[in-house]
């Protein structure tokens, strides 16, 4: 059994894919909403402090942990967002969380993993400067570290591309076989290469290429995750769809006309925008959802169109719809009330995304690797 803290722990993400081979010794998050969710799907959580980060301490964080989780406010470095950046009050979380760190470092219990997890955004705020703070980080406190950009679409019918950033302690034993000696183009894209040009030679020696096996096939859809009779959303009214047709530009007006005669259900994923300040929506059937997103206004609420020949239905994408492209399983207690399951999943982690990192990267390391081949 390997042992972890989850910090920004939201609904539990990182735990769920983690897995049963993995026991959390501590969790945190701030959010009295996300933590009443995390307390109802494990076991009340005894090991959850709900609070600033800032305000956890060493003398809360139990044992030596294996793995240090942290999935921290992306608001600041989303491209979406304001990019503040990491000193800015959202996403400057990664500071205290990173102080715990150290503290723990000094006490000889460092995490022989931390592994945080963010926006792609993060790699490109500030000039980058941002990315190589983090980068600093995890040289200066003895550790190797590499970036990974990670798309839930390799799992999950949703367009999800996350940047993942995994340091190990120096003093770990990494084995030959998750090292790479050049980057994988799938998941070591072009933003990420560039960004590594720009370290210090003293922060690039500590690079490490992660090396990650390919994903098997993707087998589900996007229609696949769509309900009938969904709980906690009405279908729109027939004029309420004429409005929302009515948004669409020519092009997308056209991909509506194409799926009317593909003589079978089609499902696509419609979002408002503001294009040239006039609101638009714009479809897609690529039978893949786009990124789900925190439901901060109408324009980030995902629309579905279900289209069967001439009949075309709208509604909002049902929380337990969203649930399922987050890969949580059917057994996930979600908030009753709408914003408040839309914007856990919203705000959080592919949970396969994290179960394929930990099969190839975490275990491999930290244990052996026929005691997981055991626990499945």
């Amino acid at each position: 059994m390997l042992n972890f803290y989850e910090f920004f722990a939201g609904g539990g993400m990182a735990r769920i894919g983690l897995g049963q081979g993995w026991r959390c010794l501590f969790a945190n998050d701030m959010d009295d909403k996300k933590a009443s969710a995390y307390k109802a799907n494990f076991d009340s959580a005894p090991e959850l402090k709900v609070c600033d980060v800032a305000a956890v301490s060493t003398a809360d964080l139990p044992g030596v942990a294996d793995l240090a989780w942290a999935s921290f406010p992306c608001q600041d470095l989303s491209l979406a967002g304001n990019r503040g950046g990491l000193d800015a009050k959202r996403s400057g979380a990664f500071w205290p969380f990173w102080r715990l760190m150290q503290e723990l470092a000094l006490e000889n219990r460092a995490p022989r993993l931390i592994v945080l997890e963010n926006v792609c955004g993060a790699l490109s705020s500030h000039d980058g400067n941002d990315f190589l703070a983090i980068a600093e980080a995890f040289a200066q406190a003895g550790y190797y570290f590499g970036a990974m950009v990670i798309d839930a679409v390799h799992f999950l019918p949703h367009s999800r591309p996350r940047l993942f950033i995994i340091g190990a302690k120096a003093d770990s034993s990494i084995p030959q076989g998750l090292r790479l000696s050049a980057p994988d183009p799938l998941w070591h894209p072009a933003a990420v290469r560039e960004q590594i040009k720009k370290l210090p030679l003293n922060v690039r020696c500590r690079w490490i290429w992660w090396r990650l096996s390919s994903p098997p096939s993707r087998k589900t859809v996007f229609a696949d995750v769509i309900e009938e009779h969904p709980q906690g959303v009405d279908w729109h009214t027939p004029e309420e769809t004429r409005r929302l047709l009515g948004l669409m530009s020519e092009v997308n007006r056209a991909k509506v006309s194409i799926a009317k005669v593909a003589g079978q259900r089609i499902v696509g994923g419609v979002y408002k925008r503001t294009r040239n300040g006039k609101q638009c929506a714009e479809v897609r059937f690529d039978d893949v959802a786009g990124c789900l997103r925190t439901p901060t206004g109408g324009s980030s609420r995902q629309t579905l169109l279900i289209v069967e020949g001439d009949r075309i239905r709208s509604r909002l994408l049902s929380p337990r719809e969203a649930a399922r492209l987050m890969g949580l399983p059917e057994s996930y207690r979600l908030p009753m009330r709408y914003n408040e399951a839309y914007h856990l999943a919203g705000d959080g982690l592919a949970a396969p995304v994290v179960r394929h990192l930990a099969a190839n990267i975490f275990e491999p390391l930290l244990a052996p690797a026929e005691h997981f081949a055991a626990v499945g």
